[in-house]
């Protein structure tokens, strides 16, 4: 019988195209424009409470501090390591979803015209800029020109 010799799978061409497709889409100004605005977004979700002074109220302040906090993480990755962390864009949308409901959603009476204006335009803002993301991981030559029309992979696997 016969043995094969297989490459490893970090190897494999199919592999390798993905990664360097989405080292390009990391690249790529509107992907840094992206990341650049997640960033400023969820470090003012988590400070807004002190900018826009209802720090007092403690349920909606830490709310915001913690999902500022995660939406930074979230989408704070896309950069260095953007085949691994490009689909967690959908849960920093769900985090900009939140953002807009909290006010009425958290305990006690915090649904005050400056918590209330504050979250939902940053929700809204937080929500868009993770379909952005989200958006962008999307092979656009795939979808355009379909399977049939990729380069044959050399080499046997």
């Amino acid at each position: 019988m016969a043995s094969t010799h297989r490459a490893p799978i970090e190897e494999h061409p199919d592999l390798m195209d993905l990664r360097a497709r989405h080292d390009r889409a990391a690249a790529t100004p509107r992907a840094q424009m992206i990341e650049a605005l997640a960033l400023l977004t969820g470090l003012y979700l988590a400070a807004s409470p002190w900018i826009c002074g209802f720090n007092g109220f403690t349920t909606l302040a830490v709310t915001n501090l913690i999902a500022g906090l995660a939406y930074m993480l979230l989408l704070g990755g896309l950069g260095n390591s953007y085949e691994r962390t490009h689909s967690m864009a959908w849960a920093a949308a769900a985090i900009g979803i939140w953002t807009c409901v909290a006010p009425w959603v958290v305990a006690g009476d915090v649904a005050h015209t400056r918590s209330i204006t504050s979250n939902l335009i940053t929700g809204a803002l937080a929500t868009l800029l993770a379909l952005a993301a989200a958006s962008g991981a999307r092979d656009k030559d795939t979808h355009r020109h379909g399977p049939a029309t990729r380069r044959p992979v050399s080499g046997t696997y």
